[in-house]
């Protein structure tokens, strides 16, 4: 059952729990071995990366895509199988995100789930590691019934099972925050609160969430307050323009230069990823959203 925008009263938060050491961040002055850039010892925020998923501009090759992304300074085409991984690579780009097992509506909530889905992952880590891609995702599935406290639990006793492998492959493990009111009708990862207390329960460093700013403004709103509150636990970002999920421009509520400089004084260097279905011309629509948030 959805049990509203709260979570249930069954749900406790995790007593004295602490937010895990940003495993994507390296310590002030020196580079992290995931590729990102040495955090500065000043008081600047530091500058995050920018990256697009080959999902929703379908409309171009992944290799166009990649032309494309260079030239605007995009560092990353995410959200790709396995069999897509060398394509970024060959034009000199990294893939942030690659697609983890199972899918949005079959998730890690259900126990009898979790043999495949332990499975696939502990096949596909040690090869996402090998590619050098620093993150995987993973969804909780829909609740179809299932009471958001059981199917808290069953996550995250799903995903304890794979962090000794994500953790020696050092691989982030990342749960995608949906919104269940539009796009993702019943999904049960579609509030911050749901998924912080995931993350403390799971309780290694190498399990985060990918907070996406279009899906969170349709399910709570208070953007930059949470992104405030929770960036402890959030590994990576996506952006997309409400309503609508298209360009991130005056047509639509969000303020994206705030928010972005909400991230960046959290002191945030992983990566921010443009997935929004772009209305016009694509690359015209991706290089002012690489603006906006740059």
């Amino acid at each position: 059952m959805h049990a509203g925008l709260a979570l249930p009263a069954s749900i406790a938060v995790s007593a004295g729990a602490r937010p895990p050491t940003r495993g994507t961040e390296p310590p002030a002055g020196e580079a992290g071995t995931d590729g990102a850039p040495a955090r500065p010892a000043g008081d600047a925020p530091p500058a995050f990366r920018q990256s697009v998923c080959a999902w929703c501009f379908g409309g171009m090759s992944l290799a166009e895509l990649c032309v494309l992304a260079k030239r605007l300074g995009i560092g990353s085409v995410e959200l790709l199988n396995e069999d897509q991984w060398p394509v970024p690579a060959a034009h000199g780009l990294t893939c942030a995100v690659a697609n983890g097992p199972g899918g949005i509506a079959k998730g890690w909530n259900r126990r009898e789930h979790h043999d495949v889905l332990v499975k696939g992952a502990e096949e596909l880590l040690p090869k996402v590691a090998a590619a050098g891609i620093p993150q995987m995702i993973v969804f909780s599935g829909n609740r179809e019934g299932l009471a958001d406290d059981e199917g808290l639990q069953a996550c995250a006793e799903g995903l304890r099972r794979i962090m000794p492998t994500a953790e020696r492959a050092g691989v982030t493990v990342i749960m995608e925050l949906l919104n269940s009111k539009v796009d993702h009708r019943d999904y049960m990862c579609d509030r911050t609160a749901w998924g912080v207390e995931l993350c403390k329960r799971v309780g290694s460093d190498r399990f985060r969430l990918l907070y996406d700013i279009y899906h969170m403004q349709v399910m709570e709103g208070d953007v930059i307050r949470t992104i405030e509150q929770s960036h402890s636990w959030i590994a990576h970002y996506h952006t997309a323009g409400n309503p609508g999920r298209s360009n991130l421009d005056d047509a639509q509520e969000l303020n994206y230069r705030a928010i972005c400089r909400a991230i960046r004084s959290t002191g945030f260097t992983g990566w921010l990823a443009q997935e929004f279905m772009p209305r016009g011309d694509p690359a015209a629509a991706l290089e002012a959203a690489v603006r906006t948030c740059g």
